[in-house]
C-alpha cells in the first residue's frame, strides 16, 4: 500500500510540474516568439501613445457618454458599463424577454435618429444588440455603410471618400466562411483621424 501511495504521490507532482508549469511556460513562450504582436494583446499605437486592441471594442464618446457623431460607434456592450473586460459577457436576456425587446426598440429608435435615417428603415442587428462578449472591435459592414453619411457630414469629408475607407477597412468573412464581413471601428476611426 504505501509503494502505491508513494508512486502515486511522485506521479502527482510529476504531471503538475510538466502540465501544470512547463506546457504552459512552453506555449507562452512559443507564442510571444512567433506571434508578437498577438501575444501582446493586439494593442493599437498612434504617435507613440496606446490607443486600443485590435482585439477589444471601445466607446467613442464625449463627455456624458454621448457618442461623437465623427466617429464611427461600435455595436451595444453588455460588459459593465461599457467595453469593461472585467465585466466581459451578455445580458443573458432571451429573445422573447420584454426588457431585451424594450432595449432594442430603444436603440433601435436612437440609431435612426443619430445616422439620420428614417423612422422605419431597417437597422442592423449589431446596431441595437450586444454581443455574447460585450467587447467586439467589429461592426457589420451595412452598420457601418449607414454610419457613413453621418460621419462624412460630421466631418465635412465627401461621402464616397467615408464609403471608400469602409470598404478598405472591411474583413471578409474569417477562414473565408465563418460569420460575416465586418470592419474594425477602431482601425476605421483611426483612418478618418489621418484624414482630416
Amino acid at each position: 500500500m504505501r509503494r502505491h501511495l508513494l508512486a502515486s504521490v511522485i506521479m502527482l507532482a510529476g504531471l503538475t510540474v510538466l502540465l501544470g508549469f512547463g506546457y504552459p511556460l512552453l506555449v507562452t513562450g512559443i507564442s510571444a516568439g512567433l506571434f508578437r504582436h498577438q501575444a501582446d494583446g493586439s494593442l493599437i499605437y498612434r504617435h507613440g501613445r496606446l490607443v486600443g486592441s485590435a482585439l477589444l471594442g471601445q466607446n467613442f464618446a464625449g463627455p456624458g457618454g454621448k457618442p461623437l457623431a465623427r466617429y464611427f460607434q461600435p455595436r451595444p456592450s453588455a460588459a459593465g458599463s461599457g467595453y469593461e473586460g472585467d465585466s466581459s459577457g451578455a445580458s443573458n436576456l432571451g429573445p422573447d424577454n420584454p426588457v431585451l425587446i424594450k432595449l432594442v426598440t430603444e436603440r433601435a429608435i436612437a440609431y435612426r435618429q443619430f445616422n439620420g435615417l428614417p423612422a422605419g428603415a431597417p437597422v442592423p442587428v449589431d446596431a441595437v444588440t450586444a454581443s455574447g462578449s460585450g467587447l467586439d472591435p467589429d461592426i457589420s459592414v451595412a452598420n457601418a455603410l449607414d454610419q457613413a453619411p453621418r460621419v462624412a457630414r460630421a466631418r465635412h469629408l465627401p461621402a464616397r471618400q467615408v464609403l471608400s475607407l469602409v470598404h478598405r477597412y472591411a474583413q471578409g468573412r474569417q477562414w473565408g466562411f465563418m460569420g460575416e464581413p465586418a470592419v474594425s471601428v477602431l482601425q476605421l476611426n483611426l483612418a478618418l483621424d489621418r484624414v482630416s
